[in-house]
């Protein structure tokens, strides 16, 4: 890495939990010069705006959550191993976590009604999120884990919006016991596959 892409980096990574946590129009660029050090002109002469700065940050936030889930299911035998894996990581990792929650239900919500080109990368983000679990449902029944009967994009949809309002819910109650609960039904459901 150049120095010049090494600074861009330091930027997007102290930027992404303020922003995460502020929002997109809730964070200043004063905001990101005290997290960084940087003056005004040191973090322009690295992004074109704000908003560059705010979808790299996204970028770095989700990358960070799937390697987190990618690892999370790394070394589970079987598909219901890896689906119980990528909830946990949700109940432990996602949504307490010091870094604002979630990054695709904190930009989205944001982003719906005022930002269509990260809003287009949220969904595209919530799209990967649920095929990756409709992706496990399937190694399941090619295994003969699960009944082929079960209709795994559809327990996808489900199981990442009750996951999301978990989360959601687990932030603004400031308690684990709603998402406790959706991760223990869901579980459920999946040793009923």
């Amino acid at each position: 890495m150049t120095k010049s892409e090494k600074t861009r980096q330091f930027i997007i990574e102290q930027s992404a939990a303020i922003i995460n946590k502020k929002g997109v129009a809730g964070t200043s660029i004063s905001d990101l010069m005290e997290a960084t050090n940087l003056a005004k002109g040191g973090i322009y002469g690295n992004f074109e705006s704000k908003e560059e700065i705010c979808i790299e940050a996204f970028n770095y936030l989700t990358a960070k959550v799937s390697g987190g889930l990618n690892q999370a299911i790394s070394g589970k035998g079987t598909a219901r191993e890896k689906l119980f894996a990528l909830l946990d990581y949700y109940l432990n990792d996602v949504a307490p976590g010091n870094h604002g929650g979630c990054p695709l239900l904190n930009f989205g919500t944001e982003a719906d009604d005022t930002n269509p080109d990260l809003r287009l990368r949220v969904a595209k983000s919530i799209k990967t999120s649920q095929q990756r679990i409709s992706r496990l449902v399937e190694e399941g029944q090619a295994s003969g884990e699960f009944d082929k009967r079960i209709d795994g994009g559809l327990f996808a949809v489900k199981m990442f919006t009750m996951i999301e309002g978990a989360i959601f819910t687990t932030r603004i109650m400031n308690s684990k016991a709603t998402m406790k609960t959706i991760v223990d039904v869901l579980k459920k459901e999946i040793e009923s596959f």
